[in-house]
């Protein structure tokens, strides 16, 4: 198994050369981010596809009547 230091220095080698440092910490935490929803599905906590379904259904019919005024 690798460990979170030999992961972080292959995600920053991944990177282009003119890479900023802002760039880099936006990456860590979209991967830090990642990590926590993958655990969190891991132990049971996800939200059931169905529920999915129903917020956006939910949000797609309020960002299309709001489109509509426009």
């Amino acid at each position: 198994m690798v460990g979170v230091k030999q992961q972080v220095i292959q995600m920053i080698k991944s990177l282009p050369e003119e890479v900023s440092i802002d760039d880099i910490m936006a990456e860590l935490y979209f991967k830090l981010q990642v990590d926590a929803g993958l655990n969190e599905l891991d132990e049971g906590q996800g939200i059931p596809h169905e529920e999915i379904e129903k917020r956006m259904s939910k949000w797609l019919t309020a960002c299309q009547e709001s489109c509509h005024n426009y």
